[in-house]
């Protein structure tokens, strides 16, 4: 059991029989009042997003998400296809269980399957990726009016903001987590 108190986020609780996963945690004492606990809560079966209060010593079952080494193979209509690199499985995943992770990913990259009593709950990604620019304008020597970024367009769909000298046909690594250019390979 955990303590709504020590909730943090990337926390996958269970509650009434539905896993949830905290996006967002706040713990406010107001005053002489007694403490309250606010969290944004996912629903990973429906992929609803709630936001709820709590006193901080309500509890929560503790969820034990198991990680397994994946790769994605290919895009079968809607469906990703994802394959355990241990027991050889293939699991289709909907464009809802991947979210946002879905434009980082290309064919044959590695990963994390997340899956709780033998359920695909989704995926977990490296922290970076790298991919290829498709399209971006060329960037002018001394232009460093609009902070020396310009948007790309990369090889997933996903537009980043790189520097000026970023071009064409580069590749560069981009942040998972925020959706950031870290640097160019």
């Amino acid at each position: 059991m955990i303590n709504a108190g020590e909730l943090r986020p990337g926390n996958t609780v269970e509650r009434q029989g539905e896993l949830l996963q905290v996006l967002e945690f706040a713990h406010n004492k107001q005053g002489r009042g007694t403490a309250i606990v606010r969290a944004k809560f996912k629903n990973l079966q429906t992929g609803a997003v709630t936001e709820e209060t709590f006193r901080p010593e309500e509890k929560f079952g503790r969820a034990r998400i198991e990680r397994s080494e994946a790769q994605f193979l290919y895009q079968d209509g809607d469906d990703y296809v994802v394959m355990d690199t241990t027991t050889f499985d293939q699991f289709p995943l909907t464009p809802n269980q991947l979210g946002e992770a879905r434009q980082y990913l290309k064919e044959n990259d590695n990963l994390f399957l997340l899956t709780y009593d033998g359920k695909v709950l989704g995926i977990d990604l490296p922290t970076s990726v790298e991919l290829a620019v498709t399209q971006t304008d060329p960037g002018f020597k001394g232009d460093t009016a609009n902070a020396a970024f310009k948007p790309a367009t990369t090889e997933t769909g996903l537009v980043v903001d790189v520097p000026l000298f970023v071009n064409e046909r580069d590749t560069i690594r981009v942040d998972t987590r925020t959706g950031k250019y870290v640097e160019r390979v």
